[in-house]
């Protein structure tokens, strides 16, 4: 993708440099100096249009009055207009295009930019830098905010959901500001997780929670909500992403996984300019369950005593139209020493489940000013805080065979009405069922967090060529999550409960490092090297009340935990871990032909043993642009061609702290009788074995790749080939003989391997005066694979479910993916509908020994393709996202089993019209196990700009109306809500992988917006 945004700002700030140098060296002939000598005295306004050189119209080009600072940018239409004199001149600049310098000679223009070498001439921002994509040896993609997914997004990692190969974006659950599962090439680690690194203008976070989990009243636990949702999107200029080693290994012990780089905007060259965005958006499930209605039900049961009278669709009940309203507003002014952006934006979302909230007020302030000569110095600040208060509902991902809420309103009898002749809530009379409606009424929990994250950045030139730069950041956040369960008739929490839980994170940065750039000859050279020290602090405090009043009497708890309840616990505890890093890189570029990169960073980190504290993480990295060589320069058509081969080693830290450490207590279970009264004194027990050898986990990668451009530019793209290895796995395995505890933490000699291909293409399919039409296509592969396991196996993913405690529905094993599935085959049903297992051994008797592994739960290919289309003043963006080979457990499914239905509960339509027996016992098999294949239209966008010439209103610059839709349909097999989903429940702390429990689904989203520019 073309960043035109930062490409443009790099060459009017490398004008305003040279600015005095090349006003000396200018000369211009004889007749132009006479122009300027008799129209010196009479400033008119200049006004003129830019084109391509076929003609289109280029909005947002940079125009700069020469010798000033005096600017201004084109409109929709290519328009633009200046205070200017006869004889001065104009330069003009386009991402993509080759700058230009125009003498004025009429009060209109009409300037025609031609194409430059567009893709090698794009730059990118890489760890600590910017390189342009023609010096580049590693596998990095950049987004624009005009390739971002349009829409309702929360948060940034939503932004590039179908944008980029080889990066997977799911939503663990469709509540408001829910988190979001990133993962780039793959699944890297068992345990450790798969979110890469965030990286928000130069400060790395931390991709801990910043607001509590709810507790379990015994409908589950929710989970902390998304911890970048404190971003308002609008402010985002670019997101990067660093996919293979050669790029991310200069993050080193944090790298693993990939890196995401996010910039925020700043002020523009031209008028300052205030921008208003506002839209109104409305959502609803995606799809429902189908399950058995009420007159179904009737005809279905052969107890008349489950026939209540009621007529109750309690999906209809539980789902509502969730209204958002986000408002924006930003200015934006850049002088000749610096440039200020600020903004203030206002969200508030009400989820698609009754009850469910997401409000969020957000500032941001990014300033840069420039001092002593030619702008030696230079000093940035960045500072945005944001206030989020969110109501949540009782839906927990890791809820056990009682369910949550919305597993009640599936299995609630459609029979049942959702109130009794009394006008109370019905009471279900049943253990392990409540009515959703009810639960919901006895249900508060408010999170209120407050999140500011700010740095500093100075910049020193010392010599030409010799830069040094400070970056000192601070990430804090302070969360407050009260949790109520009023008293009830149901069996879970009958008392009542109420639960305040305190979170409070800091993040400390402070960086060093020096730049070097020079050359002699054709020999280009870039030396980096630096320190960089980062602190984690966290804490919480927690306590909780039962035995509270009825809801309605007095006080509410969270307002006045004193009024009422008994204490029954108060907790805490503190956290705090550094990681020191020295880092250093070397770009090397021979006559724009030959490139190579070398870097190193050592990592030093409190959360690991004494005799592994500091990690090494080196990569290399060569290009060669073919198209340089003499061989290839008589083809026309060829505008770019290079070949990237890079190697690198990156690492894993992401595991709890203290874990080398001994952990001891004192308990019961290892005490003694000291005296002979028989009284039992404690005796120390031992919880962790120390294990100072522990180090990080290393992940090695090789990249294949080549970018190229043709005819023009009109077809560009690039293709890589990866392959990335985990080894040094970090888990919690049974220890040695004689060994204290029954496990221990330790480096597993065992590999996980993702491999693949991905793919990147981009055209202009149609260039004329009126009607464009562009089109870019990605997709990715990928081979996963567990080697080497010095355990038999591992088990994660727990279902639930009545009679499925303990079964676990992932499976990590030698010789099969990560995240395959262990279960009996369902083979269909016999004639009396009882279901039909395949037994492996023969037996004639199904249990355990009878489960298989089947393969696998990560998708095998991944795809995105994204369109836009404009006429005149209208425009239309598509994009569609897509996978196939992937499979999923339906534990909404077995939840609805048949046999429900003589307990007075609910079945899935398909279970009870494919003849199932009632006696059917739900059991974890492939009866449950679907595929997750799905293509979706995941955005649709038409737009329309008004012309404000005809309005004859000088103040207004520009006013787009448009229309949007998210998830507007999928085309899939998959009887969920939603096949691309991923719940948490991870078993001794491994990772689950493919396991759909009825999380809070995902919607469909109609937005009507407007953005006005002045």
């Amino acid at each position: 993708m073309f960043n035109k945004y930062n490409f443009f700002l790099l060459k009017n700030i490398i004008f305003l440099i040279l600015l005095v140098v090349s006003q000396i060296g200018y000369s211009s002939n004889y007749e132009s100096k006479k122009i300027v000598q008799s129209n010196n005295n009479t400033q008119k306004t200049i006004k003129g249009k830019i084109v391509d050189d076929t003609g289109i119209p280029l909005y947002g080009a940079s125009i700069l009055l020469k010798g000033t600072i005096q600017g201004a940018s084109t409109d929709f239409d290519g328009k633009f207009s200046i205070e200017a004199k006869i004889g001065q001149t104009l330069q003009i600049s386009y991402m993509g295009y080759e700058t230009k310098e125009v003498v004025i000679d009429s009060e209109f223009l009409t300037i025609t930019l031609n194409l430059s070498n567009a893709v090698l001439n794009e730059v990118l921002l890489v760890g600590y830098g910017k390189q342009k994509k023609s010096d580049l040896t590693g596998a990095v993609a950049q987004l624009s905010s005009k390739d971002f997914k349009e829409g309702v997004n929360i948060s940034p990692d939503n932004l590039i959901q179908g944008k980029v190969s080889g990066v997977r974006v799911i939503q663990s659950s469709g509540e408001p500001g829910a988190g979001v599962d990133v993962s780039i090439r793959g699944v890297g680690s068992i345990r450790s997780g798969s979110t890469p690194l965030f990286v928000v203008d130069g400060v790395p976070l931390s991709n801990s929670s910043v607001s509590s989990e709810s507790p379990d009243f015994g409908l589950g636990n929710s989970s902390a909500k998304n911890p970048l949702n404190f971003l308002n999107t609008s402010d985002i200029a670019s997101i990067t992403v660093l996919k293979d080693a050669s790029a991310a290994a200069i993050y080193g012990a944090r790298g693993s996984n990939g890196v995401v780089i996010i910039t925020t905007k700043q002020g523009k060259t031209g008028d300052a300019t205030i921008t208003v965005d506002s839209y109104l958006s409305v959502a609803s499930v995606i799809k429902k369950i189908n399950v058995l209605s009420a007159d179904e039900y009737r005809s279905a049961i052969n107890d008349t005593a489950y026939d209540h009278g009621g007529n109750t669709d309690w999906q209809d009940q539980l789902f509502r139209d969730g209204v958002t309203q986000n408002n924006n507003f930003s200015f934006s002014k850049k002088t000749e020493s610096g440039n200020y952006y600020t903004s203030l934006s206002l969200m508030d979302q009400d989820g698609i489940v009754q009850s469910s909230t997401f409000k969020r007020a957000t500032a941001r302030l990014n300033a840069e000013e420039s001092f002593f000569d030619d702008k030696r110095l230079k000093v940035k600040v960045n500072l945005t805080a944001s206030q989020i208060n969110e109501t949540g509902v009782p839906n927990g991902a890791d809820a056990g065979s009682d369910g949550q809420l919305i597993i009640h309103a599936l299995m609630a009898n459609p029979t049942q009405p959702v109130f009794d002749e009394n006008g109370e809530y019905t009471n279900f009379n049943l253990n392990q069922n409540y009515n959703p409606m009810y639960l919901l009424d006895i249900y508060d929990d408010h999170t209120s967090t407050l999140r500011v994250l700010g740095n500093v950045e100075a910049s020193f030139r010392i010599i030409d060529g010799l830069n040094y730069k400070f970056n000192y950041g601070v990430d804090r956040s302070v969360s407050e999550r009260n949790s109520t369960i009023y008293p009830n008739v149901t069996d879970r929490t009958p008392e009542g409960a109420y639960v305040q839980n305190n979170l409070d994170s800091e993040n400390t940065l402070m960086e060093h490092y020096l730049t070097y750039n020079f050359d002699f000859n054709k020999n280009n050279f870039e030396v980096l090297g630096g320190f960089s020290y980062q602190k984690f602090n966290f804490s919480g405090t927690n306590f909780s009340l039962t035995g509270i009043d009825e809801k309605g009497t007095g006080v509410a708890p969270e307002y006045d935990p004193g009024y009422s309840g008994t204490q029954n616990g108060v907790g805490g505890y503190a956290q705090e871990n550094e990681l020191q890093s020295y880092f250093g890189r070397l770009n090397y570029n021979y006559n724009n032909k030959y490139l190579v990169t070398a870097s190193l960073r050592a990592d030093g980190s409190t959360r690991f043993g004494e005799n592994n504290k500091y990690g090494y993480f080196p990569s290399f990295a060569l290009g060669w642009n073919l198209d340089q060589e003499e061989f290839l320069s008589n083809i026309d058509d060829l505008n770019a061609l290079k070949l990237r081969l890079s190697w690198g080693e990156t690492g894993n830290q992401e595991v709890q702290n203290k874990i080398t450490q001994a952990s001891y207590s004192q308990s019961a279970s290892g005490g003694y009788y000291l005296y002979d009264n028989y009284n039992l004194i404690n005796g120390i027990v031992v919880n962790r074995t120390a294990n100072p050898d522990l180090k990080w986990e290393v992940v090695t990668q090789l990249n294949i790749g080549a970018d190229f451009s043709f005819w023009n530019n009109r077809l560009y793209g690039s293709l890589d080939y990866y392959n990335k290895t985990t080894t040094d796995a970090i888990l919690n395995i049974p220890a040695e003989p004689l060994s204290p505890t029954t496990t221990v933490w330790k480096n597993i000699d065992g590999e996980i391997v993702n491999k693949g291909f991905e793919f990147s293409l981009g055209t202009q399919l149609v260039s004329t005066d009126n009607f464009s039409w562009s089109l870019d296509v990605n997709g990715a592969t990928l081979d996963n694979e567990v080697t080497n396991l010095p355990v038999s196996e591992l088990y994660s993913g727990s279902v639930a479910g009545p009679g499925l405690s303990g079964v676990a529905a992932n499976i990590y094993k030698s010789g099969y993916e990560a995240g395959s599935f262990f279960m009996l085959k369902h083979l269909g049903f016999d004639e009396n509908g009882v279901d039909v297992f395949e037994d492996i051994n023969n037996d004639d008797i199904i249990n355990s020994d009878d489960r298989q592994i089947f393969e696998g739960a990560l998708p095998n290919f991944t795809y995105g393709i994204n369109t836009n289309l404009s006429y005149k003043r209208w425009d239309l963006s598509l994009a569609f996202i897509g996978q196939t080979g992937g499979l999923l457990v339906n534990n909404t499914n077995l939840a609805l089993n048949i046999n429900n239905i003589v307990s007075d509960r609910n079945v899935l339509s398909e279970f009870y019209y494919d003849g199932a027996s009632y006696t059917n016992t739900p059991q974890l098999s492939t009866l449950y196990l679907e595929k997750s294949n799905f293509f979706r239209l995941n955005n649709a966008r038409i737009g329309y700009s008004l012309d404000v010439e005809k309005l004859n209103l000088n103040w207004l610059k520009g006013l787009n109306f448009y229309v949007s839709g998210q998830n507007l349909f999928t085309i899939t097999n998959y009887s969920g809500y939603d096949p691309l989903v991923n719940s948490p429940r991870a078993t001794n702390g491994n990772q689950s992988i493919g396991i759909d429990y009825t999380t809070y689904p995902s919607s469909k989203t109609y937005m009507l917006g407007a953005t006005l520019k002045l």
